[in-house]
């Protein structure tokens, strides 16, 4: 169901509803499809492809070869407090230690084009929460993202990159090091989207929300007066999840969102210890 195009989380789940299996969902045609209500023409053309199911073993092989695997919201592994939310992902990739997707978490996001001081304060807090055996969830971007991780790591902690673009592929390209450090440190990387699909634009919002829905909480350490960071502040809210934000100096340009979310009533903190789940 992934690997069909046009095909989103709430349609998945109207067809599951309605058909219960996949193993059903595989075997309509396209008559079948249309009687759907909110289904058109192309997406039943999608869904009902031959050459696409064939293909399917070809990347259940792939898969297979680069240990990655799919966990549905049927096994005991898939996270628990993203089956929660209203679009939930029916199934993920998971590169890794699988048995950390249940750890509580905080969901830790901020600027590509971090200051030096952000960069230490996700650091800081990553590493100070981690010791708290509080699993480190982020988008293995550049900037405040990856000194999450990197703090993660440095308290031999558990973190969890969600990316935006198939397993099979590292984006930024500078990020191989540490998604490869992820895995090897029993961490884990995680995408609903299947192998060969490419990091584009439209992908990133549909990140953000598995960011926020696997977390208890978001912490916000960067973020301009437009940036995509408060996308996933906005899903938090939706998700009934805490916004915790790291106050910014008032003439820099990276702190004006942050700063602003304060103003609107999100929880300022100024330590690891403001921080409860």
């Amino acid at each position: 169901m992934s690997t069909i195009q046009g095909l989103g989380s709430i349609r998945k789940q109207i067809l599951l509803q309605r058909y219960k299996t996949p193993e059903k969902i595989y075997t309509l045609n396209k008559e079948e499809i249309l009687q759907i209500k909110g289904f058109n023409e192309i997406l039943a053309e999608n869904i009902s492809c031959k050459e696409k199911r064939e293909n399917l073993e070809k990347q259940l092989e792939c898969l297979q070869k680069q240990n990655i695997k799919v966990i549905t919201i049927e096994d005991k592994d898939y996270p628990k407090i993203l089956k929660t939310i209203y679009d939930y992902p029916v199934s993920i990739y998971v590169k890794g230690n699988e048995k950390i997707l249940n750890i509580p978490a905080i969901g830790i996001v901020g600027c590509r084009e971090s200051s030096s001081y952000g960069r230490k304060v996700a650091q800081y807090f990553a590493y100070h929460l981690s010791k708290r055996n509080i699993n480190i969830i982020s988008g293995l971007a550049k900037g405040i993202d990856s000194q999450s991780h990197i703090g993660a790591i440095k308290a031999k902690g558990n973190t969890i990159g969600v990316i935006g673009n198939g397993l099979d592929m590292v984006y930024p390209k500078e990020n191989q090091y540490l998604y490869d450090k992820i895995i090897e440190e029993n961490g884990a990387i995680i995408s609903e989207y299947p192998l060969g699909t490419k990091p584009e634009k439209m992908n990133f919002p549909a990140r953000n929300r598995i960011i926020s829905g696997m977390s208890q909480g978001i912490l916000v350490v960067e973020a301009k007066k437009k940036s995509g960071t408060l996308i996933t502040v906005d899903f938090a809210l939706e998700q009934g999840r805490n916004v915790y934000v790291v106050p910014g100096n008032i003439d820099e340009m990276n702190s004006v969102g942050t700063n602003d979310l304060i103003k609107q009533g999100a929880q300022m903190v100024t330590s690891y210890r403001d921080i409860e789940i």
